[in-house]
């Protein structure tokens, strides 16, 4: 209890600064570089309260990996562009003289308290007890992450190449990773943190039950706020994108969905 309460107060200072920020800056999009910061933090944290081992050494280093590589490319993907379009359409709902402060729990608490959700493998794996050697789930667990940071990584590389050559524009990318699925990314996310939750399993019950958190990152990424949102998008504003949709899985590569 004292270290997740440690880690929740760590994860709402964060967010209060972040909050302060995008006031200032009218900009509530900042915190999509950050969400993945959050999940380094609390795991780092976790680790310095209760001692660094070899099994958890292991898990912050792909924690790390995989949230400053996102971070950077959401950071260097926003420079010089406006608040994401999600956002502005929230603030021109609610009004912009009380989105300002209806942001704070709409965007950065509501955001704060599912990295403390999801973050429960990390959480649980990195407050193992001694010794923590690197066992055969760290190595599958590491080998899952390894296959979704590619899908992840590779993907976002592939289409910020596409968007960059002008003669691309207003065309669908259906090559390379892109032409396994419509969501290499988002897809790559959520086998990497199928990963993150194997490396718990040689912890017993307790790290099993903490399925939820993949689980629920997977539901966030396919249902909420990727792959039904975004195709529903492009398929209204993007010349061929309906017909990429009919030739290209939606998620996993190989499987077709309705």
């Amino acid at each position: 209890m004292e270290i997740f309460l440690a880690n929740a107060g760590l994860q709402l200072l964060m967010m209060v600064v972040l909050w302060i920020v995008s006031v200032i800056r009218r900009d509530a999009s900042i915190i999509d570089p950050w969400w993945s910061i959050g999940f380094l933090l609390i795991t780092a944290n976790t680790v310095v309260m209760t001692g660094l081992t070899p099994g958890k050494l292991l898990l912050l280093t792909l924690v790390g990996i995989w949230a400053i590589r996102l971070c950077l490319h959401l950071l260097v993907r926003s420079i010089g562009k406006p608040e994401d379009v999600r956002y502005t359409a929230f603030r021109e709902r609610y009004g912009p003289d009380r989105y300002w402060w209806f942001s704070f729990f709409q965007v950065f608490l509501l955001q704060g308290t599912l990295v403390l959700i999801v973050s429960a493998p990390l959480q649980w794996a990195a407050s193992a007890s001694g010794p923590d050697e690197v066992s055969a789930f760290d190595i599958a667990g590491a080998t899952l992450f390894l296959i979704g940071f590619v899908f992840e990584a590779v993907g976002d590389w592939q289409l910020t190449k596409f968007r960059r050559d002008p003669s691309k524009m207003g065309q669908v990318l259906d090559t390379g990773l892109w032409g396994l699925t419509r969501h290499p990314n988002y897809f790559g996310d959520s086998v990497l943190w199928w990963g993150f939750w194997i490396c718990t399993l040689d912890l017993g019950l307790e790290g099993l039950l903490t399925i939820y958190a993949p689980a629920l990152m997977t539901f966030l990424l396919i249902r909420v706020s990727g792959v039904r949102m975004l195709d529903a998008q492009l398929a209204r504003t993007r010349a061929g994108y309906a017909e990429y949709m009919k030739r290209t899985p939606g998620f996993i590569p190989g499987v077709h969905w309705p």
